[in-house]
């Protein structure tokens, strides 16, 4: 009798145990909130949303609200991100956690940032047990900073924010005078335990020049608004995981410079050269002996690891041509394409059926013409995906270089 009644609720168990599963199954699909990825259509019928195009109306929104007006910017930018590893940053409300999405998102800001500012630098600051930890000091190296912040992850304690603005503000006030000073800040917690008066630190941040900028990752905290006003930074709230990466990816652009910290300066800079294979030499940055690899400072020669960066030695700010140029692209941005109206697509009989820069069809199933948009120089048509690119990535339209082109070979020819 006593090992049927064993018997009877071990199966009691094992159906509690299969409920719960069946539970979490359940839990798993609304957490992912699928049912947000219907919407209905004309005729009431449910159909799932078009991800592509409600992506590229928000690219367009971003883009008309950007001005195209010839703004000076700040292209060389000294920025700390501050990250809240408190023990706010362990909630789930992220999956997993609020840690790691924030790492993951980080980790795609900072490659994203050197892409577009191939001038600037870097810093990381992590804020955990009412203390801030200088994670890493201002650098040009993403894999450097990616691989340190990825080695603590980890949360405790509470999170202080008036430290973290006091130990930026420190690092910061080193920099030249040329150099914008920004700091990001990803907050998780409610409150921030400080020692002192945090008012008084961010009027010290605003006398610095420093731009703070925070995202939240809870809800709206009055001396984050506070900061961010006095400051001339942004202050968002994120609302899920999409929106964190879409307000963080906003920062990767250089601002518009305030008008009472744009001053024009003259910067000398040196173009170093890479060494010869194979020569052993001490580097300046890590205090070692290294083979082959690393450029030589054309003042000082002493020899450094990466570019761009500081002279150690003397002092001289190194960067190469090609960082040069890539960051030309902000000086004179290229004007958003205009969308095809309506009446245009009707007559589509008129319109080409290619993409000027991929080629692919503008077409969609019935020979119908899909959305498009159409350079205002040019005329040409370009598909959703190029439009993007093209603004983002290549900063040229195709159309106006090739009409340049053709120019340039009539004349040459004449």
């Amino acid at each position: 009798m006593n090992n049927e009644e064993k018997r009877f609720n071990q199966e009691e168990e094992d159906e509690e145990e299969n409920g719960r599963g069946r539970e979490a199954w359940e839990r798993t699909y609304a957490d992912e909130r699928s049912w947000e990825s219907l919407q209905e259509d004309e005729s009431g019928l449910l159909r799932p949303i078009d991800n592509k195009t409600l992506s590229h109306a928000q690219y367009r929104r971003r883009l008309r609200t950007a001005t195209t007006a010839r703004i000076q910017k700040g292209l060389i930018r000294y920025l700390y991100i501050i990250i809240d590893f408190s023990r706010a940053a362990a909630e789930m409300d992220y999956k997993p956690s609020r840690m790691v999405v924030v790492a993951r998102q980080v980790e795609a800001f900072i490659r994203e940032f050197f892409d577009q500012n191939p001038l600037s630098q870097i810093g990381l600051v992590i804020l955990k047990d009412g203390v801030a930890h200088c994670l890493t000091d201002l650098g040009g190296s993403p894999e450097a900073h990616i691989k340190a912040l990825m080695g603590k992850l980890g949360t405790s304690g509470d999170a202080s924010l008036q430290n973290g603005l006091d130990l930026v503000c420190d690092l910061l006030n080193q920099i030249p005078s040329y150099g914008h000073r920004e700091a990001l800040i990803l907050y998780s917690a409610l409150s921030t335990c400080d020692p002192g008066d945090i008012l008084e630190t961010i009027q010290k941040c605003k006398a610095s020049k420093i731009r703070c900028s925070v995202i939240g990752l809870s809800a709206e905290l009055y001396i984050c608004k506070h900061l961010c006003q006095e400051t001339g930074g942004m202050y968002f709230v994120a609302l899920d995981e999409p929106h964190l990466k879409e307000l963080v990816l906003e920062h990767a652009p250089p601002p518009p410079a305030i008008a009472e910290f744009a001053v024009a300066n003259l910067i000398k800079m040196g173009f170093p050269q890479r060494t010869a294979e194979g020569v052993i030499s001490i580097c300046s940055c890590h205090k070692e002996a290294k083979v082959g690899g690393g450029y030589t400072c054309p003042r000082c020669k002493a020899r450094i690891c990466e570019l761009p960066t500081e002279c150690c030695i003397c002092g001289l700010t190194l960067v190469s041509s090609p960082h040069l140029a890539r960051s030309y692209h902000h000086l004179f941005p290229i004007r958003p394409f205009d969308d095809v109206s309506p009446s245009a697509l009707k007559d589509f009989h008129k319109l080409p059926k290619n993409c000027f820069g991929c080629q692919l069809s503008l077409l969609n199933p019935g020979n119908l013409p899909g959305p498009q948009v159409a350079c205002p120089n040019c005329k040409q048509h370009f598909c959703l995906d190029c439009d993007i690119y093209i603004h983002e990535s290549l900063h040229n339209c195709p159309g106006c270089e090739s009409l340049r082109n053709s120019k340039t070979i009539s004349d040459m020819e004449e």
